[in-house]
């Protein structure tokens, strides 16, 4: 069963980072798309950035210039680096991926930034 993990999310001061991993059951190269998607409380589910499989990168327009999405394929390990957050970060991140027509999504992991 394919599987996506997140972990590396937490509490930290506004200005502070942090690095998400999203870590895949299987080869990651087998994933036309990995990315991250955000949900912050009482809105709806927010597109952050994604990767593809020739390792294109793209970001939403909230994140572009300050996060960095990146891939370890020896890992089979995508992550968003964050630096310099902002509490509108302040959001629930799920790592999704569309591997074979088929979407999978984590458990997500909490990011919270503190003023």
């Amino acid at each position: 069963q394919v599987q996506l993990v997140e972990s590396g999310g937490g509490l930290v001061q506004a200005g502070g980072s942090l690095r998400l991993s999203c870590a895949a059951s299987t080869s990651i190269l087998t994933f036309a798309t990995v990315g991250w998607y955000r949900q912050a409380p009482g809105k709806a589910r927010e597109w952050v950035a994604n990767i593809d499989v020739l390792g294109t990168t793209n970001y939403a327009d909230s994140v572009k210039g300050r996060f960095t999405i990146s891939r370890d394929n020896a890992k089979n390990t995508v992550y968003l680096q964050m630096p310099s957050l902002k509490v509108e970060d302040t959001a629930v991140y799920y790592c999704y991926g569309r591997r074979y027509s088929a979407d999978y999504w984590g458990q997500g992991t909490q990011v919270t930034v503190s003023s």
